[in-house]
């Protein structure tokens, strides 16, 4: 049956008694189950995964199975996901990364390219916005219609052979707008079949389906804390 997370398993809020939380797109109470399956880890099961005795063999178990869940909702192999301390830190990741590769392919002197969205959550902005200031890239922002949605056709016209990184939202965290990232993934590889797509989907993985090969991406972003 359907799980409540209620937050029945944390001691209430001081002065937040009688309130209703609708702030979930931040963050939200983790599932009563959830914590119990988490309990072991804060007091008996405690080794390092990485450590071969017999302290860090359970933990390491304990690892990669979440890590094959993880997938198995994704779509993906285990191998290819990569836990990180947060979401702010996995999109960091996702764009150095695509950057730092596009500089090995372009020729001396050329400044890697980023297309993103003027609507991304400021992990993805900022983290753009800096490597701009250094010199490291150069970026195009898409605007959005009225509904809030980035067109594929629009990316593909700002993507260029310096394009390093597309990386556009898959559900926005303020109005949910979900974009056509498949879409926009082929339009900008029909221009550069170099270009590596991330989608930061923070919002939507535990909302709604997400597939890395339906969507097309080549790295894409969730985070726990958003789905209890």
């Amino acid at each position: 049956g359907a799980r409540s997370a209620v937050g029945s398993a944390l001691p209430p809020t001081p002065g937040a008694e009688g309130c209703l939380y609708l702030d979930y797109a931040a963050t939200c109470p983790i599932y009563p189950d959830v914590a119990a399956a988490m309990a072991p880890f804060f007091s008996v099961q405690w080794g390092n995964p990485s450590s071969p005795h017999v302290f860090g063999r359970p933990t390491k178990l304990a690892v990669d199975g979440a890590r094959a869940r993880v997938a198995e909702l994704l779509g993906c192999a285990p191998s290819e996901v990569v836990f990180t301390s947060c979401g702010s830190e996995s999109d960091n990741w996702a764009i150095l990364a695509a950057v730092e590769l596009a500089r090995a392919r372009l020729a001396p002197g050329e400044v890697p390219h980023v297309v993103t969205s003027a609507i991304e959550h400021p992990a993805v902005s900022l983290c753009v916005d800096a490597l701009v200031r250094e010199g490291r890239a150069t970026v195009s922002r898409v605007g959005v219609d009225a509904w809030g949605r980035v067109s594929p056709a629009d990316v593909a016209r700002e993507v260029n052979h310096r394009t390093a990184l597309v990386s556009v939202m898959h559900a926005n965290n303020e109005v949910g707008t979900l974009q056509p990232i498949a879409a926009i993934a082929t339009a900008a590889r029909a221009v550069n079949d170099a270009v590596l797509v991330h989608t930061d989907a923070a919002q939507s993985v535990g909302k709604v389906r997400v597939s890395v090969d339906a969507l097309g991406v080549d790295m894409l972003t969730l985070v726990g804390h958003k789905m209890g």
